[in-house]
């Protein structure tokens, strides 16, 4: 023999090398799409919270890895799909118009003074602001003077100092977990707090002092509050979310500004953005200064109870400012009235008070002795929480709902309003359940009803914000409204001190979190790590679990649909997930009827596919470049190693099944094998007839005879990669699979034509291999006398076995056309086919699938 030609073999090789390092580039970027598709999808239905960050950095990496599926295609079919480009760059474009950072609203002055606003100026001036404006000029309520920095004089503040796209750089490049997003706090707010104040905002909000000190005196002392946009709306209430401070002198008022915007990116206002929903953009830090009231006593009013069944009037007051009521660190005076015209006193509830908030004289605020003479007598006369009362009603009267209002009485006996929004109320209590077993702890005051169960977690600084368990009870001193950044993530909430009227109470009835305020040393009561359960209706708290308790009382979490950020969800998805190309066949399957990226890793996947095994059946290798495969059954065939298909490269001329490493191949040689072929089927004087005329009128059926079919007995195979052209007695068939690790890359598919009857009995032939076929799971096509068949994204396993299948057809239905002559006969053949397929897995040996992959 003469030396067998290699150049023409190598070529072959190199060329598909090339192509296959293509095709597996294309495969890997098209899973990579799929995977940032599915966790937008499931993020979609998802009870945990989740932000921008996470829908950009997903939507990104769809985007990414489609260009890089694009651009693999283009180098397998180089000039044949560049119009995918354009689709992708039109489908980029309304995907970055879906994310894309909201506009403010359109504003021209960098402040405004309080009489100046109302509350169609809450997207320039925040809703806390724009309701006082609101109410004070409509209804002539008496709320303390003072001017707004707008939404207009955030943006000219982050845009002097550049801050915004460092902030959004570093919010997209942050780490997961608390201990992330801590740092994150920390590095944004020391920036802000660092940057300069331009001169023309500076000089509006001097000139705006300037004018309360020619109204109120020289020096004149305000309280400077955030009035972010969105906080205080009806279901996001932001309640101690953001930065207060008070009793501000004008020296130190833009250093204080500072510091109020920069509480925009505190830990707990972060925490709560996400839980609830809310895009970082559309939070504009407006800051509302007013002139400082000096209260003799002040607290909150609720107009309505906080629970559904509660219908009073509620009113909670101390000595001194508000501050310490709404920030649940002190005791307070407790008065529930009707809700008539005229409200009346229904119950006076006095604690023992030791302390109050007080200004300094200089600036700031301390906490100072009450006298003892007080620390008993209510903070206000019946007449000034009927005041109270009738405000609330009032208000809610102008808002159509029930009013959480802040208000201080200053040392001459007036009445001011400092803050008014929605009241998130809780629903109903469930009826009273009856419980064998004595409580823990009994007592308490009911801030959010329900019950919950976890292990109990008592915090006690800020570090604990970074150790807090997910599904724990919560357990605190003081009703802080630090902790509302824990209430998403908190089964329930317990604290010694604190009032239904505090914002860490808003919060936690906002999140349907149960929430028991006023238990004595609660937490040195509860150890750390018990589980317990708490009935904050009843209220108690029990060991264990007390599943009639739960039951009773379950507690349902605030939906993330609707929110915001699920907004922005939606909108990405609907450009990214939906698959509008179904039919690979049919005559929409083309690049421009590509609406979604997911139409694109479609289309390009089916086609990339395509243009891969085309690249085999156009190879016509000769004997003299393969190896001859060494088999024992009545067949040649050839072997061509395109790469990694042998366990070690082939020195001869012949090869054995058992240097073969090709994991498909492999898995088609063992169903052609398994059963042994019985021979041709015996043939009546019709089918016999029909074979002769199908001879004499196609020369290419006579197997002596050389043709185009004849040349084509070949495997071409790699170690996960196989294609088998070859002619079985007188059909016609193609084999081309990809087996690897990765069942989304997985593909099978098989075409089968042709036979030596007539056409009404090859018809017959291949409507039973499609019933076959699609019984085992495969999508099947004919036209005419032709099928395909296809299948994919199984695991390698399964593959396999479905590639067992079709080698047992290839070989078990040569001829039978020539003996279906009636159902009967079909009948037969089928049942023969189905006992022959069932045998292939008792005769495979255990592991065989695996151990073909090595």
């Amino acid at each position: 023999e003469p030396p067998l030609p290699a150049e023409g073999a190598a070529r072959l090789r190199t060329a598909f090398q090339a192509r296959y390092h293509q095709f597996k580039l294309l495969l890997n970027a098209n899973n990579k799409a799929l995977e940032a598709m599915a966790r937008l999808e499931q993020a979609r239905r998802a009870t945990e919270p989740f932000g921008m960050p996470f829908i950009r950095a997903n939507a990104t990496d769809v985007s990414v890895n489609v260009a890089q599926i694009i651009r693999a295609l283009d180098t397998l079919a180089p000039g044949k799909y560049t119009s995918l480009w354009k689709r992708l760059r039109e489908i980029q474009r309304q995907l970055e118009g879906a994310l894309a950072a909201p506009s403010l609203p359109e504003a021209h002055a960098l402040v405004l003074p309080v009489t100046a606003i109302h509350g169609g100026l809450a997207g320039q001036v925040g809703s806390k602001m724009a309701n006082l404006g609101e109410v004070a000029s409509r209804l002539g309520i008496a709320i303390p003077a003072g001017f707004v920095v707008t939404a207009q004089g955030y943006a000219r503040f982050m845009a002097h100092n550049d801050l915004q796209a460092e902030i959004d750089r570093l919010l997209q490049a942050s780490g997961a977990g608390l201990e992330g997003t801590l740092e994150l706090s920390t590095s944004i707010q020391q920036r802000i707090v660092q940057g300069e104040v331009p001169a023309d905002l500076a000089d509006a909000i001097s000139s705006a002092y300037g004018e309360l000190e020619r109204l109120h005196g020289a020096g004149v002392r305000v309280s400077v509050r955030s009035s972010a946009l969105g906080e205080d709306a009806a279901g996001v209430s932001f309640a101690g979310q953001y930065r207060s401070v008070l009793n501000v002198s004008g020296e130190h008022l833009l250093e204080v500004y500072r510091k109020v915007v920069a509480s925009k990116y505190n830990l707990h206002a972060m925490l709560y953005r996400l839980a609830r929903g809310i895009r970082d953009e559309e939070v504009a830090m407006c800051v509302g200064c007013c002139v400082m009231i000096e209260a003799h006593a002040g607290g909150v009013s609720y107009s309505q109870g906080p629970a559904g069944d509660d219908r009073a009037v509620v009113v909670a007051s101390v000595f001194g400012l508000p501050q310490a009521v709404v920030d649940g660190g002190a005791p307070c005076d407790t008065f529930r009235l009707t809700r008539s015209e005229h409200p009346t006193l229904l119950e006076t509830r006095v604690a023992p008070k030791r302390e109050q908030l007080a200004c300094f004289p200089e600036e700031g605020i301390q906490r100072v002795p009450l006298p003892a003479e007080l620390a008993s007598v209510p903070s206000l006369h019946e007449s000034q929480a009927v005041a109270v009362a009738s405000l609330a009603l009032r208000l809610e009267r102008h808002y159509g709902g029930p009013q959480d209002i802040e208000w201080a009485i200053d040392e001459r006996g007036r009445l001011y309003l400092l803050q008014c929004r929605p009241l998130h109320r809780a629903a109903a209590t469930e009826r009273a359940i009856s419980i064998a077993e004595a409580p823990l702890v009994a007592g308490g005051v009911t801030a959010s009803p329900g019950a919950a169960a976890g292990p109990v977690f008592v915090a006690q600084r800020n570090a604990d914000l970074l150790r807090f368990p997910a599904g724990a009870v919560l357990v605190a001193a003081q009703a802080a409204p630090i902790w509302g950044a824990l209430v998403g993530r908190a089964a329930a909430v317990v604290t010694e001190q604190g009032s239904v009227t505090s914002h860490l109470a808003s919060v936690a009835r906002e999140f349907g979190v149960p929430a028991l305020f006023g238990v004595h040393d609660a937490a040195t009561r509860l150890a750390p790590g018990t589980l317990v359960t708490v009935d904050a209706s009843g209220p108690g708290i029990y060991a264990g679990r007390v599943e009639a308790l739960l039951a009773a009382h379950r507690v349902i979490p605030p939906a993330l649909a609707g929110t915001p950020v699920h907004r922005v969800l939606e909108h990405v998805l609907s450009i990214v997930s939906p698959l509008n190309l179904l039919d690979p066949d049919g005559p929409d399957f083309r690049p421009s009827q590509c609406r979604t990226l997911h139409d694109i890793t479609r289309f390009a996947h089916e086609t990339s596919v395509r243009e891969m095994f085309s690249f085999a059946r156009d190879q016509s290798p000769s004997e003299r470049s393969s190896k001859q495969l060494v088999v024992d059954v009545p067949m040649q065939l050839w072997l061509l190693d395109l790469d990694d298909g042998l366990r070690a490269p082939a020195t001869g001329r012949y090869v054995h099944i058992e240097d073969v490493a090709s994991v498909p191949m492999l898995a088609l040689w063992e169903g052609m094998h398994a059963v042994p072929w019985e021979g041709p089927p015996p043939v009546d004087t019709r089918g016999f007839m029909s074979v002769m005329f199908q001879a004499t009128a196609n020369p290419a059926l006579e197997p002596a005879t050389r043709s185009d079919y004849a040349d084509k007995n070949y495997f071409m195979v790699a170690r996960n990669f196989c294609s088998l052209q070859s002619r079985f007695g007188f059909h016609f068939s193609t084999v081309e699979a990809l087996v690897g690790e990765r069942a989304s890359e997985n593909y099978a598919s098989f075409s089968f034509k042709g036979g030596a009857a007539d056409l009404r009995r090859r018809l017959q032939r291949i409507a039973l291999v499609a019933d076959i076929l699609r019984e085992h799971g495969f999508a099947v096509e004919i036209v005419e006398d032709a099928l395909r068949a296809r299948l994919e994204g199984l695991e390698a396993g399964a593959m396999c076995e479905k590639l067992g299948i079709l080698g047992f057809l290839i070989v078990h239905t040569r001829q039978l056309d020539m003996v279906m002559a009636n159902e009967a006969s079909t009948a037969d053949c089928r049942e023969k086919l189905r006992t022959g397929i069932g045998a292939l897995g008792s005769s495979r040996p255990a592991g065989a699938s695996g151990s073909s992959q090595g």
